[in-house]
């Protein structure tokens, strides 16, 4: 594996760090439920510890240079102890699902210590038995989004999660971990000046390739200058004002929905568009609903979903760091019919996705690495604004098939997200062995009605779902009465009206 100590943070990455502040954390993760009696907690520390050489960033620790002559490195923390990392916990009786929803949102109010490896994991027991009696416990991740994200988070949770009950034994390095020698603060502002003196080189060699190829660049500044005067032009278009948007506190709520993929598969093959597409769509839906029973006018009203994209090439698949951009997708709330709500995502995140956004993303990624970080500070904040986004809507597409946590079979997963300053609502959705499951993640005084929004959502799907299985009804059984000389089936409602859905 390549070295990875001293490496230095990308711009990305650093700017999650100065987008944290001690009401908005910057930390990430999920709830997973597993069937089966807990495993020994020092099994689970084992088998994380003969693991661990698989992802070494998680035995480093953040150094910051002096005078802010450059981003913060990784470096070997000669002091890591896997058991303040890894932690036990027991949920009170009953142990039910509701109390680990409470006992997740107390952990994701707590900010990562910053002097330490910037992750959690909890291993939470008393879970209370399926319907059928199968014993359960869940385990809580939390790690910084500077460490990790959420497509790659899927690659490296392959520490603690197998593809069968019965795993092959890992790889094993050929000596034990020892950790590099903590650099002095010489040491790190040296690194700082020697890696502006490689940026800079960098830059001069990129000139080089300009003047070799200069159609081939005059086409990519083209690109680019597009890219960024598309999020030039977003920023001067700030999202609407709404109850979401206000200042925040440390602490949060946490609820979760569980559906299920093939409804929203079933959605988009019959009225077309992505997975992500009908997502959108129901969180619209469910947004619509809250506003108006929070007294809010939703005529003409469309809030906009900061929409994370992972840029990161087949070549890169599997490494360490950020490689994202962000689209600003619509969540049309105006729109009561929820077909016409569909349609009308659909063909913006058609035209976001032909767009330039994601290229000026990361033409701004790529000019906030020669910046010094009081530049990176507000350069981050150009492509991160809080005030271009209502909320986060973040959808990770999960394995589609069974994985084990020490030989017990995962039942379901729950992303968490976090919360920007000034943002109350964060929705995470992950898919998983035909499950779609949804983690709603609020500020604990902004949003006490939090759990109204997740029923929304079970609302907006059912509505859909009922009204694709109505479309899909009429085109199997219309042709067939045709054919026997009959008169078509009777028409149901007119199209896109909605159809009232028994919960």
């Amino acid at each position: 594996m390549a070295q990875q100590h001293f490496d230095r943070l990308s711009a990305v990455d650093a700017s999650f760090l100065h987008q944290e502040g001690a009401d908005s954390h910057m930390h990430v993760g999920a709830v997973t439920i597993v069937e089966g009696p807990p495993p020994p907690f020092e099994e689970l520390l084992d088998a994380l510890r003969s693991r661990l050489h698989l992802v070494p960033r998680y035995r480093q620790k953040l150094a910051f240079p002096r005078f802010e002559s450059g981003r913060p490195l990784w470096v070997d923390d000669p002091s890591f102890n896997l058991e303040y990392h890894v932690r036990q916990s027991a949920l009170p009786d009953p142990g039910s699902e509701e109390q680990l929803r409470n006992l997740t949102a107390r952990i994701f109010s707590q900010r990562l210590d910053r002097s330490r490896p910037l992750w959690e994991m909890w291993l939470i027991e008393n879970l209370e038995p399926t319907a059928g009696g199968a014993a359960r416990f869940a385990l809580i991740s939390k790690t910084h989004h500077a460490l990790i994200d959420g497509i790659s988070g899927v690659d490296l949770a392959t520490v603690i999660f197998d593809l069968s009950p019965v795993p092959p034994e890992p790889p094993h390095p050929d000596e034990a971990w020892a950790p590099h020698p903590e650099p002095s603060t010489a040491e790190v502002l040296a690194s700082g000046a020697l890696s502006a003196v490689r940026r800079g080189l960098g830059l001069a060699t990129r000139a080089v390739g300009v003047v070799a190829r200069p159609g081939a660049a005059a086409a990519a500044l083209g690109e680019a200058a597009e890219g960024i005067g598309e999020i030039v032009w977003a920023g001067l278009n700030p999202a609407p004002p709404t109850p979401l948007n206000v200042p925040i506190g440390p602490h949060r709520r946490y609820v979760s929905v569980t559906a299920e993929l093939r409804d929203f598969k079933l959605v988009k093959d019959v009225f077309g568009g992505t997975v992500n597409d009908v997502v959108l769509t129901v969180v619209s839906g469910a947004l619509r609903e809250w506003l108006r029973a929070r007294g809010t006018r939703t005529e003409g009203l469309e809030l906009r979903a900061l929409v994370p994209v992972s840029i990161r090439t087949p070549a890169e698949h599997g490494t360490l760091g950020n490689r994202i951009a962000v689209m600003r997708g619509p969540l049309p709330v105006y729109i009561e019919d929820p077909i016409a709500r569909l349609r009308t995502v659909k063909q913006a995140m058609d035209g976001l996705k032909e767009s330039k956004q994601a290229v000026g993303a990361e033409v701004l990624a790529g000019v906030q690495s020669f910046a010094p970080p009081t530049v990176l500070a507000q350069a981050s904040r150009l492509n991160f604004s809080t005030r271009l986004f209502n909320l986060i809507v973040t959808n990770v597409p999960g394995p589609q098939f069974p994985i084990y946590v020490r030989g017990r079979e995962m039942q379901s997963i729950f992303p968490v997200a976090f919360l920007p300053q000034n943002h109350a609502l964060a929705v995470a959705i992950m898919s998983y062995n035909g499950g779609m499951n949804f983690g709603l993640l609020g500020d604990y005084d902004a949003l006490p009605d939090i759990q109204d929004i997740a029923d929304g959502i079970e609302v907006a799907l059912a509505e859909l779902v009922a009204l694709a299985k109505r479309r899909r009804g009429r085109a199997g059984t219309e042709p067939a009465a045709k054919a026997n000389g009959g008169a078509p089936g009777r028409r149901g409602r007119r199209r896109g009206t909605a159809v009232p859905v028994s919960r």
